[in-house]
């Protein structure tokens, strides 16, 4: 029996054990760096089993735990990581294990991806006498909420020494039996920004004797929509969205403040960084023609995710050669609009980031982040033979 067969025999013996700890964290969800127990219990998890691995827990002060499993030889080192906080979501999924921590919820699979790396990684630690080189799991806090955990763990040099990072995210809406990766930008770079329009108030009989707010945001939400279909080249992707337009008040008072507040996607720097300089400009417009002061507060976080293309084709061609249980095909994906901080490893070190389909069978498929977001459990073993292959063919095959 070949190494990756055995790892696969005790992984499946395992997969109960997946379920079951994902089933916990999913009642007990904690947000984004207020992940205190969530770090306790995976830190825990490692102690007493004699694995023989070095974890270093509260990295660069936040809540991280990193695991070494260090086979004796000589090898690369390969960094694996999965994320677990959670959002602030109230859940409405009745699942019998929904969360007891009201207004919060995994909603983003981290339970089911810390679940999984647990009983791998404890798995890699019983075979490490079989490997080569070193492998760092890196369980990290604080993925959805800016500055992201990513960027903690990389200050505390948990790159330092590593050749490549894979990551694998669960994907609800994806159908279950598939694993998808892109080489190159698969997810969009992220800004945000709140804006604030002070005019002048008055009456609404007598608006010549005003500097209507609302108006002023309004042409802001006008001529914002013409960044993308006029300053971004038409074959590159850009999103601006005003979420949120604070203007409540009397139906006869003109407001002399409104607040909005926005998101920016784009799948390349040059394309956020020309819709940056853009909605700056358009607040000077405003400034001028409504004779109202903009106070612009903007914040330029998560990266473009971008895939090296050699090292992305190693793990593919490693996946695609792999007999895994549920597994009907390895496909490329096409780009992803939403943002992830795994991008801020591969800003550092070749990195790539994979898909495994988790969609739920026989129910509707609600998508990340939404209150009815559930996952299917079967893809936990998916997951972790996925990782598992990419981990024993990189370090033993090169």
């Amino acid at each position: 029996m070949s190494l990756k067969e055995q790892l696969f025999e005790k992984l499946r013996e395992k997969e109960s054990r997946m379920i079951e700890i994902r089933r916990y964290l999913h009642q007990h969800p904690e947000l984004s760096f207020y992940e205190t127990e969530t770090a306790k219990y995976i830190a825990d998890f490692y102690e007493g089993k004699g694995l023989d691995v070095q974890v270093e827990i509260n990295i660069g002060g936040e809540h991280g735990v990193i695991v070494t499993i260090d086979s004796g030889k000589p090898g690369k080192t390969l960094a694996i990581r999965a994320d677990f906080d959670a959002l602030p979501i109230k859940e409405e999924t009745g699942l019998s294990f929904a969360s007891e921590n009201e207004g919060v919820m995994h909603a983003c699979g981290h339970d089911g991806h810390t679940a999984y790396m647990l009983v791998l990684a404890e798995t890699l630690a019983e075979m490490k006498d079989q490997l080569n080189g070193k492998i760092k799991v890196l369980h990290q806090p604080a993925e959805e909420t800016p500055p992201g955990g990513a960027v903690g763990m990389i200050k505390a040099g948990c790159l330092e020494g590593i050749d490549n990072v894979v990551g694998i995210h669960v994907m609800s809406t994806f159908p279950f039996g598939k694993i998808l990766y892109r080489e190159g930008e698969v997810q969009s770079a992220r800004s945000f920004f709140k804006l604030t329009i002070e005019g002048k108030g008055g009456h609404g009989s007598s608006p010549h004797e005003a500097n209507d707010a609302i108006v002023a945001g309004s042409y802001f939400v006008t001529m914002l929509q013409t960044v993308i279909s006029r300053r971004i080249n038409p074959f590159d992707m850009g999103v601006v969205t005003v979420g949120s337009f604070d203007a409540k008040g009397m139906f006869n008072v003109i407001k002399d403040k409104v607040v909005l507040d926005g998101d920016v996607r784009a799948m390349s720097e040059g394309a956020r960084s020309i819709i940056d300089a853009e909605i700056k400009k358009i607040c000077e417009g405003l400034e001028a023609a409504f004779s109202v002061n903009c106070v612009l507060e903007y914040t330029t976080d998560y990266p473009v995710l971008y895939n090296d293309p050699a090292f992305t084709r190693q793990v593919a061609e490693i996946l695609k050669n792999s007999q895994m249980d549920n597994v009907d095909s390895v496909e490329v994906t096409p780009p992803l609009p939403p943002s992830e901080d795994f991008a801020y490893y591969a800003e550092k070190v070749p990195s790539t980031f994979i898909y495994v389909g988790a969609q739920v069978e026989g129910k509707p498929a609600y998508p990340h982040h939404h209150p009815k977001f559930d996952i299917n459990e079967k893809s936990l073993l998916v997951c972790a033979e996925a990782m598992g292959s990419i981990v024993v063919d990189y370090l033993n095959k090169g």
